[in-house]
């Protein structure tokens, strides 16, 4: 059992997938709680000023991968040396950190709020840096180039048809895999890039797919990165694919091979790595440019958990 909370700060996107479009929130509320319905980042910023302000203990992110990114993208430089606990109620689309951090498990925030449950994970986002920045320009915990961000048209269709949380994260993440193992050496998915990582682990003349994470737990069971484990982890295939058929399966269920490496499969576990690609990279679901970065394990944050 963890300490009672005093004074909590929700951000809350209206807009995100299930209840909470049309739902309103304060019938849940009790105690001394400031609710921000936020649906663009001026008002995230804007909230998480007021909370800090307000020295809230706990900070409810209610939404999904985007509302999870956007706020923890901004909230340890707005909260400095006094960055409160974290919880996750999942209501978007998708929610990877969720599905790690829950474990199948089911929260609300009611749960939060009650002194008689919860205990405290940490995780530790990954923090993406421009070159020459003092501070991190974005956080998030599943980073993807090459086929994965060619998979996030993929995910979009797996919404249309109703496919949300672990199923649409575990058939975006299987979708990126299967082309990347599986096209045909003219498939755009398989042709892969040139990515730098400067030195950090070796690369091929092209890259089909660089996944990396500081999750434990992946969506559906899969292991791309091996065995579960915390810190941040990173897997390459090189461009194209070898022994397709052979290395899909023992890839995704998390099994070593000493032919991985040489047939371009690498998995590292890092610190941080430079990343320079002239492509684009996806960070938990949303698009942005390549150009050069400096990816690292951030500090680790506390949720609040069932």
């Amino acid at each position: 059992m963890v300490r009672p909370m005093t004074r909590v700060g929700i951000v809350r996107n209206p807009f995100s997938h299930r209840h909470n479009r049309g739902r309103s929130l304060e019938a849940e509320t009790s105690g001394e709680i400031l609710i921000a319905i936020t649906d663009t980042t001026d008002a995230i910023d804007h909230a998480l000023d007021a909370f800090a302000a307000a020295r809230i203990d706990l900070l409810a992110i209610d939404g999904g991968d985007g509302t999870i990114r956007e706020v923890l993208s901004r909230a340890p430089e707005v909260f400095g040396g006094r960055m409160p606990r974290l919880t996750v109620l999942p209501n978007g689309k998708t929610n990877a950190l969720a599905l790690d951090l829950y474990e199948g498990r089911t929260w609300s925030l009611g749960a939060a709020l009650n002194p008689s449950s919860g205990r405290l994970k940490t995780r530790r986002p990954l923090e993406l840096w421009r070159a020459g920045a003092a501070s991190p320009e974005l956080r998030g915990f599943i980073l993807g180039t090459g086929a994965f961000v060619r998979a996030i048209q993929l995910a979009q269709k797996t919404h249309q048809l109703g496919a949300f949380d672990n199923l649409a994260v575990g058939l975006t993440l299987a979708g990126a895999m299967g082309q990347a193992f599986f096209g045909s050496a003219r498939n755009p998915w398989r042709a892969g890039e040139p990515i730098d990582l400067g030195g950090a682990m070796p690369t091929g003349a092209a890259t089909t797919l660089l996944l990396a994470s500081t999750l434990k737990r992946m969506p559906m069971g899969f292991k791309p990165f091996g065995e579960l484990r915390d810190g941040l982890k990173v897997l390459t295939v090189d461009a194209p694919a070898h022994r397709l058929a052979r290395a899909f399966p023992v890839v995704m269920s998390g099994r070593d091979e000493p032919w991985l490496a040489e047939a371009g499969y690498r998995r590292a576990d890092l610190e941080s790595f430079h990343l320079a690609l002239a492509g684009d990279l996806v960070l938990d679901g949303e698009i942005y440019s390549g150009g050069e970065w400096e990816v690292r394990a951030g500090a680790p944050l506390e949720f609040l958990v069932p």
